[in-house]
């Protein structure tokens, strides 16, 4: 069986944008369940003029997954 959608964390990226802290989360969730979904706020994306392709692409060369889906403004990465 897969995993259901609520086993699933949600980390949101806010105004605070990518963080040291907000990589470190998204490692320990992928370690803890093996995959992670991360929500760029509409907070982060009024003071931010990131294109999330370059964010998802940012957050991939930082943690010990790979992402697997973009759909709107959430990302999912999976443990690799």
């Amino acid at each position: 069986m897969g995993k259901k959608k609520s086993d699933v964390p949600v980390i949101n990226i806010g105004k605070n944008g990518l963080t040291q802290n907000l990589i470190n989360e998204i490692n320990f969730q992928l370690e803890k369940h093996g995959m992670v979904k991360v929500k760029m706020l509409r907070s982060f994306r009024e003071i931010s003029n990131t294109d999330r392709k370059k964010l998802a692409e940012e957050i991939g060369k930082n943690i010990k997954g790979r992402m697997v889906n973009l759909r709107g403004m959430v990302i999912t990465f999976t443990k690799s």
